[in-house]
């Protein structure tokens, strides 16, 4: 709303009021903008101050927007997290505010329903009685204070003016917001329903105004929450049947009290059944022969307040009472039936829904319409609903801005014949049609009215497409979701921007109709699918294709309603459809999604018990941890986790380690802990006088005492590849708590600043838990395929079974190890496996001289080991634990020696003694057993013919480490659910990058058992202070909070977490930079004495340093196309320097070039490709790709380009900032302008250190890497004055470099492969999160890394 929509001053406060000399911005930071430790309320300062000052304006309305804007009441509630906001917000909420209730008898009845209620009741009035006069005067105003403005509010609401209309909306969010927490919902909810407050809004005239579609929206919300289906005490969320037995007690209450009082008239009603009477209108019918005095009476006897006092202006009259009674007895539809009727398809109608482009203009003035993610949730249904909501309004969104932006591209135009359209542009995601020919309509399902399916034919041109964009069309996989529009010419006065008019709709856009389809199959011309066509290529030459022919099944709701529609004279949709348009597979994934969280949210999936109340929120934050679970485990085997006794005991400074009395010596690994658990029991606790009176006796508690045992590790066998795999990191005592707590059972948050080895952590638990558990799965899950890989590779370092290694979802391709852990990968190891097992089978065959094909199957080598090896073993046993049998016997009767003859000889040193000689028969009979074990789990695969069959034994028999995104988790849940896969811990990676229903998904991957999920650990490894979720709208990412993760929350919610504090990644100069974000990070001892970390970079005065890049051809920043934005000056230098680093020796694979913006990505790599990538001087860097995606990677030396020139953009967020600061080990050379970043106080602290060195680059001479000279040594610089200076430099450099090779004979270097060559950062695969990459909304609406 403008200023001049509200006269005189009363004008909405713009940014001037909030930043300049306004009298409340000086209060403010007077009192309460400084830093401190913690802020205390100062109460005089808001009397005086605050509310005085008020009172003597007569609270004007610009006062009360300032206020509004600094968010003190609305965030207050938001920020329970925080001890002393609760403290002060509590009492204005709690039983107290039930003195306002109507009657004594209302206030009873909630007593009757929930005793403890009573209980409470009685304490705050022994509280208020033991009182001095000035606390039962803070305590009266507790009680009143929302009792106050509700009526307030409900005086306002009377008045429809513009004025008005933005507080009521403000304070309709307020109550929405103190609904949808327990905490504050408990007893507001009963004091909203006994103040009939919806019922008085439903009749106002602010509501009955047309205009106020926002204030309608938000009484909707409220509405949800009031009458949410929780129990308001004990938090329990009611099933359908429960709440239908409520709504049915309501009905049969009211058909008693008819019967007994109004006999008369009421009879019928009486006498109905409830369905007969629980619709509005059948209700009203009923009532309408009841006079006014008789509704009253009526509503009395009800238990319904019929008195307000005069101060609120309201009369009760017929309307009112009738609009209490119905409403409160009408059938109202719960939130799962809401969810089940909304579509996950869009329509024209869908998209462009006046809730759905109000959000659009969110500045943060007015409230929206659309739930938020809290701290707290009501239930586990409630946030699936808010999430289901969000998720759509996101998806649709982005559907609704790329189908603009399509249309708008292919310039649609009006022709001379009769409703056709001309298209004179051309994008690559739209082909123009003809009308689709409906096929086929399958019969309606029982119990439905829509048809089971609908099934249409579309033909595709693509005679004029270039032969990758053909490719691409035909490429389009089952269940893919492509776009059928009806488009018609836009007037040229319609501005095609992507702002929205509030009123506007798909018609202003050319869009006439929408509608979506699923991809069934792909056809050529001659009706044959695409997928399964061989290769047509014939001498070289492929025929150029004219026509292709998709299958599609049609949304059938959309089908229906159509039909529907046409029957009553509306336009046929289907005809003028003259365009289909396709999405990035990545973004086309919604669909799927969005029916995993529908499926969830109608299916009451539950959290595990222990679980439950961090989840949602409530209770106690620790308890979750396994220090207070009665589940925590007193004994756990570490294996490989200490390297030896001293690594050991500096592991746990806080603790008494000792050796078990039954180890006597030289403890070695691997180390057995005992006493780890909790006491189960604390020691009662005092009275507060007590607590006080010992307070200086207090001392230190006595440190806890753990005993260790250690043990022989089983010899697995004679040959080099039955050695088990063991850790050698050294971890640091913060790290072997994270891990001694991820091994326990429970809930750990691990937070990993920069390089401090979260990823090392979560492997070395994995391990753990594959090695003590062995009959538990674990599930692995990250954001991002790079960041899963990464976690994937450090696995099979470690010694873990390649069997049990299963990876789902693309990706697994980029895996750099020579196996493949993809379903179809791990079949083929598994059947490569038999091959070699059945061989070894053959050689044991021979050792016994045992005629037949033993080899010859899984099933014949089973036979061949109960009949011959398990025989010659007991024989051998026997024989060898006979008291009197010598080490020459024992070796002599050892029934193996010619199989084991390729092994290191000899088998038995002749100096063994016999105990030793006895281990090693133990690790050859394990390295038999392991061969028939084998056998054994591959035998299903010999049986199973079908890859499915085989796939799906896999996944839920076989595979005990099962990896995968977290969008392929949301993709396929029900899928995976419905094979009956099972599994006892989840490990998350990237947590905090992840949104909060991403997180929620992984943990219900499975079926419940017993009503419960079998979850025995829950692991979130990530750091909250580097990049959040990508949400791009900004109404949804701030407003809504739907970039919040559950990592997030829990660290808000106060839930233990374990900060790990030494990196090991940078410099510690480099460190410098980010350090200021964890304040207690400190450095690892290899970067402190490692040669690479003390010698300087070759060719560079300095290890890191800010180069501030003027304009170049006399421009900065520039932008080809909305949101794209590039800098050719700072893509020039980048190259530049990569140039001269490569010249020096630098390898390619070392250095990685990253920038913030997409539209810069795609310039360098431009440059790249003309100056580097056909010049075997030079090559491609390892990397060239943005901040965001190269969070959780690193490289040796990083060349980074800050792109604007005009206004610092989306690196305002400090958590990017951080990510792009800290990718770099040894060399960062900062690309930017230092005119806009010095001046940005959010990176002050970073930008300080940066700004300390010179601003021009300084190079070295007569250096080549690696360099000979320390960090510190002082040294000659050249420095260079602009990226002309460089490039000359470059240039020179280049041209000696080839005569000194022609004149010496050399040879060019070869071609050094880096993973740009081989996928130029690859931007099409399964999952990187829910939500793309793209333009995100922020300031103006700025590309933040996003789409071309």
């Amino acid at each position: 709303m403008s200023r001049s929509a509200i006269p005189g001053d009363d004008g909405r406060p713009d940014m001037n009021d909030l930043e300049g000399e306004n009298e409340w911005t000086q209060l403010a930071r007077k009192h309460w903008n400084k830093p401190v430790k913690s802020r205390k309320v100062k109460n005089e300062v808001i009397k005086n101050e605050l509310w005085d000052v008020l009172e003597e304006e007569g609270f004007p309305y610009r006062s009360q927007l300032i206020l509004e804007n600094l968010q003190l009441l609305e965030n207050a509630f938001q920020s329970l997290d925080n001890g002393l906001i609760r403290k002060e917000c509590a009492p204005l909420v709690s039983i107290s505010i039930w003195h306002n209730l109507a009657s004594e008898a209302t206030r009873e009845r909630k007593f009757e329903q929930h005793a403890p209620l009573k209980k409470a009741w009685r304490a705050a009035a022994r509280k208020f009685d033991s009182a001095d006069e000035t606390t039962q005067s803070k305590l009266r105003f507790d009680r009143a204070w929302l009792y106050s403005l509700l009526l307030d509010f409900i005086g306002r609401v009377q008045d429809s003016s513009a004025e008005n209309l933005v507080y009521c909306e403000r304070f309709l969010e307020f109550l929405a917001d103190l609904e949808s927490q327990l905490p504050t919902r408990r007893y507001v909810n009963t004091l909203i329903k006994d103040l009939n407050l919806l019922a008085l809004i439903r009749l106002s005239s602010t509501f009955n105004d047309a205009e106020n579609g926002l204030f309608r929206d938000l009484l909707v919300l409220l509405r949800h929450f009031v009458y949410f289906p929780i129990d308001d005490n004990t938090g329990d969320q009611h099933t359908q049947t429960q709440s239908y037995e409520e709504h049915c007690a309501r009905l049969a209450q009211l058909q008693r009290v008819s019967l007994k009082n109004f006999k008369d008239k009421m009879t019928i009603l009486a006498l109905s059944n409830y369905a007969a009477i629980d619709r509005r209108q059948d209700l009203e019918t009923h009532l309408e022969s009841l006079s006014d005095g008789e509704l009253t009476n009526m509503s009395e006897l009800l238990g319904f307040r019929t008195k307000y006092p005069p101060a609120s202006k309201v009369a009760v009259d017929r309307a009112l009472l009738l609009e209490i009674l119905l409403s409160a007895h009408e059938r109202r539809r719960t939130f799962r039936e809401v969810i089940r009727d909304l579509s996950v398809l869009p329509t024209e109608a869908s998209l462009y829904e006046p809730t759905l482009l109000r959000n659009e203009h969110y500045d943060g003035s007015r409230s929206l319409a659309i739930p938020k993610l809290n701290l707290q949730y009501l239930s586990v249904g409630d946030f699936l609903w808010r999430s289901f909501v969000l998720y759509r309004c996101e998806s649709f969104f982005e559907i609704r801005k790329e189908m603009e932006e399509t249309v708008k591209r292919l310039q649609p135009q009006e022709t001379q014949l009769p409703n056709k359209v001309r298209f004179d542009g051309f994008s690559r995601m739209a082909i123009p049609i003809s009308q689709p020919a409906i096929i086929e309509v399958g019969t309606p399902k029982v119990g439905h009215h829509r048809p089971a399916f609908v099934r249409a034919e579309i033909g595709l041109d693509v005679s004029r497409l270039a032969d990758h964009v053909r490719r691409e069309w035909e490429s389009l996989r089952p269940d893919d979701v492509v776009y059928l529009l009806a488009v018609d010419p836009v007037e040229s006065s319609r501005n095609l921007t992507n702002g929205h008019a509030a009123h506007a709709t798909s018609r202003d856009f050319g869009i006439r109709f929408l509608r979506a389809a699923e991809v069934e199959q792909v056809l050529d011309d001659g009706g044959r699918v695409i997928r399964d066509m061989p290769d047509s290529a014939t001498n070289g030459y492929v025929g150029r294709p004219r026509l292709r022919r998709l299958l599609v099944k049609l949304d059938t709701a959309a089908y229906y309603t159509d039909n529907a529609e046409k029957s009553k004279g509306q336009p046929d949709v289907y005809e003028p459809i003259n365009l289909i348009v396709r999405r990035k597979g990545r973004e086309n994934n919604f669909r799927k999604i969005l029916d995993t969280i529908k499926s969830l949210a109608l299916s009451d999936i539950p959290v595990p018990d222990w679980l439950q109340e961090v989840f949602l929120g409530y209770g106690d934050p620790t308890s979750a941890t396994y220090t207070k679970m009665s589940t925590s485990l007193n004994q756990v085997d570490f294996r490989d986790t200490f390297l030896d006794w001293k690594h050991l005991v500096e592991s746990m400074p806080d603790k008494v380690v000792e050796p078990s009395s039954n180890d006597h010596g030289k403890v070695e690994p691997p180390y057995v802990l005992h006493g780890i658990a909790p006491a189960t029991t604390e020691p009662p606790r005092p009275s507060k006088k007590r607590r006080r009176d010992d307070d200086a006796e207090l001392s230190k508690p006595a440190p806890k005492s753990i005993k260790v045992s250690t043990y022989q590790p089983p010899n697995n066998g004679p040959y080099a590849i039955d050695a088990p795999k063991t850790n050698q990191i050294r971890f640091t005592p913060v790290q072997v708590e994270a891990i001694m707590s991820g091994t326990q059972p429970g809930l750990t948050v691990i937070v990993g600043p920069p390089g401090t080895g979260k990823t090392d952590v979560a492997t070395q638990i994995i391990n753990n838990i594959y090695h003590d558990f062995p009959s538990q799965r674990t599930l692995l899950i990250a954001h991002s395929n790079q960041a899963l890989n990464q976690l994937f590779q450090k696995i099979t370092n470690l010694d873990i079974d390649e069997r049990h290694l299963l990876r789902l979802g693309h990706g697994e391709e980029d895996l750099e190890t020579d196996v493949s852990y993809s379903k179809h990968g791990r079949i083929e190891s598994f059947l490569d496996n038999r091959g070699h097992y059945l061989a070894e089978v053959d050689r044991l065959a021979a050792n016994f001289q045992a005629p037949g094909a033993h080899g010859n199957s899984c099933e014949t080598a089973g036979y061949f080991n109960s009949v011959y090896v398990i025989p010659a073993w007991s024989k051998f046993w026997d024989l060898a634990n006979a008291a009197d049998a010598s080490s020459s016997d024992i070796i002599a009767s050892f029934p193996f020696h010619q199989y084991f003859s390729n092994a290191p000889q000899p088998l038995f040193p002749p100096e063994s003694s016999k105990e030793q000689i006895l281990d090693i028969a133990r690790g050859c009979q394990r390295h038999i057993q392991k061969i028939f074990t084998e056998l054994e789990d591959i035998r299903p695969f010999e049986i199973l013919r079908t890859s499915r069959d085989k796939a799906n034994y896999l996944l839920i028999k076989e595979a005990r480490i099962i990896a995968m995104t977290s969008t392929h988790a949301a993709i396929r849940r029900q899928e995976i659910a419905d094979l009956g896969f099972h599994y006892d811990n989840v490990i998350m990676e990237e947590a905090a990058q992840i949104t909060e229903i991403e997180n929620f998904i992984p943990l219900a991957l499975q079926s419940p058992k017993d009503g419960q999920l079998p979850l025995q650990r829950v692991v979130l490894c990530g750091d909250h202070l580097q990049n959040s979720p990508i949400i791009q709208n900004l109404a949804f990412r701030q407003f809504a909070n739907l970039e919040q993760s559950l990592f997030l929350r829990f660290v808000r919610l106060g839930v233990p977490i374990i900060n790990l504090d030494h990196q090991g990644r940078a410099r510690p100069s480099i460190a410098v930079l980010y350090r200021w974000r964890y304040p207690k990070l400190e450095n690892l001892p290899n970067v402190l004495t490692e040669a690479e970390y003390l010698r300087a970079n070759a060719g560079f005065r300095y290890d890191y340093q800010f180069i501030d890049v003027p304009d170049y051809k006399k421009t900065g920043e520039s932008q080809p196309t909305p949101h794209y934005f590039q800098n050719l000056g700072e893509a020039e230098y980048a190259v530049a320097i990569y140039q001269y680093m490569r010249l020096l020796g630098y390898p390619a694979s070392k250095v990685s070039i990253l920038t913030t913006y997409a539209g810069q990505r795609a310039l360098i790599r431009d440059v790249l490709g003309h100056r580097c990538a056909k010049n075997r001087l030079f090559g491609l860097p390892r990397l060239v790709t943005t901040v965001d995606k190269y969070q959780g990677e690193q490289n040796d030396y990083i060349i980074l380009s800050l792109v604007r020139t005009t206004r610092v953009g989306y690196l305002r967020d400090i958590r990017r900032l951080t990510v792009a600061l800290s990718r770099a080990r040894l060399g960062l050379y900062i690309l930017g302008r230092r005119s806009v970043f010095e001046t940005c106080y959010e990176l002050r602290e970073a930008f300080v250190k940066l700004f300390e060195r010179p601003t021009q680059l300084l190079l070295t001479t007569r250096e080549m890497f690696p360099a000979s000279r320390m960090l510190g040594d002082e040294v000659e610089a050249t420095e260079m004055t602009g990226v002309e200076h460089l490039g000359k430099y470059v240039f020179e450099m280049t041209k000696a470099k080839i005569e000194s090779l022609n004149a010496g004979g050399g040879q060019l270097p070869a071609v050094e492969e880096t993973p740009e060559m081989i996928k130029v950062d690859r931007e099409e695969d399964d999952g990187e999160g829910l939500l793309d990459e793209a333009v995100v909304e922020e300031e103006e609406q700025e590309d933040i890394d996003g789409v071309t």
